[in-house]
């Protein structure tokens, strides 16, 4: 039992770091880049340079023509190895560079490009199969042989065309034809987007970055550019060149004294129907104390949603915000002041009995400085907890989505195993305890406390950290950002130690009390040992919350409320003279038994809230409010739902999107049609999402207010690179997260949704966003 509770315990500690160090595979795009040239006016050559450790397979290609009047020919695909795959057999398979030949058939010599559709399927050396994927590329066509014209108008036409003489183009500015934004990237280092407009391309070879203006001993890192794609140039022959976008990572080497530095970015770029521009430059500022900054050459809507100033964050964000300053007086300050207001929601009240019964199970009277030290111990051990967690994250600069990383089932089965073991114990079934070698020397320290009481406090504090964790909500997300954007190990501790003190100091004072406010004798050390137990299971419960089903889930909930019950004496005959707490302990147990039949039934039945354990369930669907869907006019979230993959939540019908492309295109068209949007993005994993169904988007006047929004979901469960995509797209850090948009496809940020939310608060939020 001490080997397991000691791994439990070094999981807890160490589990945070080995998710952040997982390998991610990369996304297609990335893995398979593909490019495509003619190489006469009769023939295509596709090319893809696969990276190291990835695979495509032989006989899983094909291509299609989108441009009418060009048909292609069967392709002409190099010989690969033979791999033994665990489901296909012995396959053929292609690495590193492929090039394919394409012949193509022309009954319209007068088209100029061809859209290329490729359709392939590949895996990684990891153990990873992606399904098949299809790319686009548009290839410039060598034109065809000049034909005798019975027109001779046309014919000179065709001729001049030919020959460049046709009518000339407009070209976009440089600014807007290479969209240049940066934000700051992981570790130290500035990340440079460039959006590349279409029919417009970048020189790999004409990239110059220097450091223009920065602290002594500050210098550039090996920059890394990406591959580029091949194109041939009448003049410079082949070379490497960028299309659609290109993203490079600026590595900032040295210790920069919280100050800022200049970049310089010199880059050059042509468009394909003939025009180059001369060399570029900007400089723009890196600020390490950002949380997340973001320059552009041009304004977008991407570029607005992510440049929002103070006044144009939700609230929480501005909590991140606090962290860019360089006062860690006032920041500590802060944090120690929003961690007091934490301690009084309502996952800081079980830790009141665990305190009290730490200090009434010390044995012997309680002096109030002795239960001072007891509680301190006990906060100390919790508060060391987070600072542990925020020095991992502060020394790897990566916040990550915490949430969704600590909602692996493994991980939640193993916390909640552990709080059943520790439950057991309170309940008298072992003791847990120190190797003796070690708890004699802790004895001594304790000035030789029964069962070395100082060490068990801590404990329970280290614990107890995983009781409150969830409760600090966006508080405590914006603090783990803040630890991550300082890159210290030492800061990130001081954020999260001093959050958790503020959160324990009310703690301090009630041990501070204990000695002389709880009694020291008698069975009620018993119970309060008892019910220190009961709170644990019921713990362990809401970390099976994320993994169970909603029926298990309830019928555990109203196990522990029935069989608290028969240990509290429902169903014994009260003895003749029996005491008043006995009679109170009896008529309890009655209501808790009776509770823990209605959630039961409840359960059973569909409801999935312990605390409300009639809501959603069937036993009352013929009292249930009608859905706006049914009165009058049909809603625009069922209108536009209608013949797409959708999801009904509370009353409310989601249109469901996965990648950026599917949510800027359902946006896209809502806005066409007058409407406003609502973004949400949901978990199986996130309790409060599943409360935002039950309570909030079941609610009349919030299904009323969003009549004439399109309103679209994403479910991020799986966590993948699309999810992660999107969730940067939007800017956005996990579930739950809810936002707004206008008809002009403008962002309400400041009306963000981030944490649960009750329906009257969403619903002003909402009238806000779309008046």
């Amino acid at each position: 039992m001490k080997k397991l509770f000691a791994s439990l315990f070094v999981l807890l500690l160490l589990n945070p770091y080995t998710l952040l160090a997982e390998e991610e595979p990369l996304p297609p795009a990335q893995a398979f880049p593909m490019t495509a040239e003619a190489s006469d006016a009769n023939t295509i050559i596709a090319e893809w340079k696969i990276a190291d450790a990835y695979y495509l397979y032989h006989n899983k290609f094909s291509f299609r023509s989108e441009t009418p009047g060009i048909t292609l020919g069967k392709p002409v695909i190099p010989a690969g190895k033979v791999k033994k795959d665990p489901y296909f057999g012995d396959v053929e398979t292609l690495r590193g560079t492929v090039r394919i030949t394409l012949p193509i058939t022309r009954s319209n010599n007068e088209a100029s490009t061809l859209t290329l559709v490729a359709r392939s399927q590949g895996c990684a050396d990891m153990g990873l199969c992606y399904p098949p994927f299809e790319q686009t590329t548009q290839v410039k066509l060598i034109p065809a042989a000049v034909k005798a014209s019975s027109d001779p108008l046309k014919a000179i036409t065709e001729l001049g065309n030919n020959m460049g003489l046709e009518e000339e183009e407009e070209f976009l500015d440089p600014d807007k034809a290479f969209l240049l934004s940066t934000r700051n990237g992981d570790q130290q280092s500035l990340i440079a987007h460039w959006m590349i407009a279409d029919k417009y391309y970048m020189y790999r070879d004409k990239f110059k970055i220097k450091l223009k203006n920065a602290p002594e001993g500050v210098s550039l890192g090996k920059i890394d550019m990406p591959a580029g794609e091949t194109k041939h140039d009448e003049y410079f022959g082949n070379i490497k060149v960028y299309h659609n976008a290109v993203t490079v990572q600026i590595p900032i080497i040295g210790d920069l004294q919280g100050k800022t530095a200049e970049i310089e970015l010199v880059y050059q770029g042509c468009a394909e129907a003939g025009l180059c521009y001369p060399p570029q430059f900007k400089t723009v500022t890196y600020d390490p104390q950002a949380v997340s900054t973001v320059s552009t050459s041009e304004s977008s809507p991407a570029a607005s949603a992510k440049m929002a100033d103070d006044g144009e964050l939700s609230e929480d964000e501005q909590l991140i915000r606090m962290f860019k300053g360089d006062n860690l007086v006032a920041i500590l300050t802060s944090l120690l002041g929003l961690g007091l207001l934490l301690a009084f929601t309502a996952c800081m009240y079980p830790m009141i009995p665990i305190v009290s019964s730490i200090i009434v199970g010390h044995g012997h009277k309680v002096t109030a400085t002795k239960g001072f030290v007891l509680s301190l111990a006990y906060v100390l051990g919790m508060a060391i907890t987070f600072g542990i967690i925020g020095a991992i994250f502060g020394f790897t600069g990566k916040a990550g989505n915490i949430a969704a990383q600590m909602q692996n089932p493994w991980v939640l089965t193993a916390f909640a195993g552990l709080f059943v073991l520790l439950a057991l114990s309170m309940f008298g079934f072992f003791n847990i305890q120190m190797p003796s070698a070690i708890q004699s020397k802790l004895n001594e320290v304790s000035n030789k406390q029964k069962g070395g009481s100082l060490i068990g406090a801590g404990t329970m504090g280290v614990l107890s950290a995983l009781i409150i964790g969830p409760c600090g909500g966006p508080v405590l997300i914006a603090t783990i950002v803040g630890a991550a954007a300082s890159d210290s190990a030492l800061l990130g501790f001081l954020y999260m130690f001093t959050l958790a003190i503020g959160m324990g100091a009310p703690l301090l004072v009630i041990g501070a009390g204990g000695g002389k406010l709880l009694p020291h004798a008698g069975t009620w050390m018993d119970n309060v040992k008892a019910a220190a137990g009961i709170i644990l299971l019921a713990v362990a419960i809401v970390f099976l919350e994320r993994v169970l089903s909603s029926v298990v889930f309830m019928t555990l909930w109203a196990m522990l409320f029935i069989i608290s019950a028969v240990y509290m004496g429902a169903f014994e005959a009260l003895k003749e003279g029996g005491s008043g707490w006995r009679k109170l302990f009896k008529g309890l147990g009655l209501i808790a038994f009776v509770y823990g039949i209605i959630i039961l039934l409840g359960g059973l039945t569909g409801a999935r809230n312990f605390n409300d354990p009639l809501h959603g369930s069937r036993l009352l669907s013929s009292g249930t409010m009608m859905s706006v869907a049914t009165q009058g006019k049909q809603p625009a979230y069922v209108e536009f739902a209608q013949g797409k993959k959708s999801v009904v939540k509370g009353g409310l019908t989601f249109i469901k999107v996965k990648t950026v492309k599917d949510f800027e295109r359902e946006k896209k068209a809502a806005n066409a049609a007058g409407k406003t949007v609502m973004l949400d993005f949901y978990a199986d994993w996130c309790t409060y999402c599943k409360q935002f169904d039950d309570y909030v988007f079941s609610d009349s006047k919030v299904q009323q207010a969003l009549v004439n929004s399109v309103l679209l979901q994403a479910d991020i469960t799986l966590q993948d690179s699309e999810d992660k995509a999107l969730l940067k797209h939007v800017d956005v850090i996990t579930a739950p997260a809810i936002l707004f948009y206008k008809t002009d496809g403008k962002e309400q940020r400041k009306q963000r949704v981030l944490g649960l939310m009750k329906a009257d608060e969403f619903l002003n939020r909402v009238n806000k966003s779309f008046n």
